[in-house]
């Protein structure tokens, strides 16, 4: 039996240890997405997004492609850990954030990819209306079209 040196390990959970890595890979689990399009799930700016999904790939849990000027973002585990990551659906499929994130994803997968990154760079309501941030409501108080969960 051959022993692996721990760090690899540590350095893994380390990176599934941020709620928003957690978010993104959730949403990724229904197929791929461009930054921008993540970015409007999620509602983080597009550099942080950028960030945890460097640190995503790193892992080993994602692959990246880029297609002119989009970069697009699928979950492409390594075989060594796609155990781990079936085990993380049985729980983050149980969380408040995730099937709201699951949700807007729907939406955004829906509206054509240059529009949405388009209108993100804007930060247009299209795409906060798509979050369903409650700053919406707070910025907007006259709004009654702007719905939040």
């Amino acid at each position: 039996m051959s022993m692996e040196p721990m760090e690899p390990l540590v350095d893994l959970l380390k990176t599934l240890a941020h709620p928003a890595r957690l978010r993104i890979l959730a949403v990724l689990r229904d197929g791929e997405l461009c930054v921008c399009q993540i970015n409007a799930v999620v509602g983080l700016a597009p550099s942080t997004v950028s960030e945890h999904l460097t640190e995503l790939r790193r892992a080993g849990l994602l692959s990246e492609r880029k297609d002119g000027r989009w970069g697009y973002y699928k979950l492409k585990p390594k075989r060594s850990l796609l155990e781990m990551v079936e085990v993380l659906w049985k729980y983050l499929d149980k969380t408040r954030p995730v099937h709201d994130d699951r949700k807007r994803a729907l939406s955004v997968r829906m509206a054509p990819v240059d529009l949405v990154c388009s209108q993100n760079k804007s930060n247009n309501m299209y795409i906060k209306s798509m979050q369903g941030d409650k700053a919406i409501r707070r910025e907007h108080p006259d709004r009654a079209d702007v719905s939040v969960d």
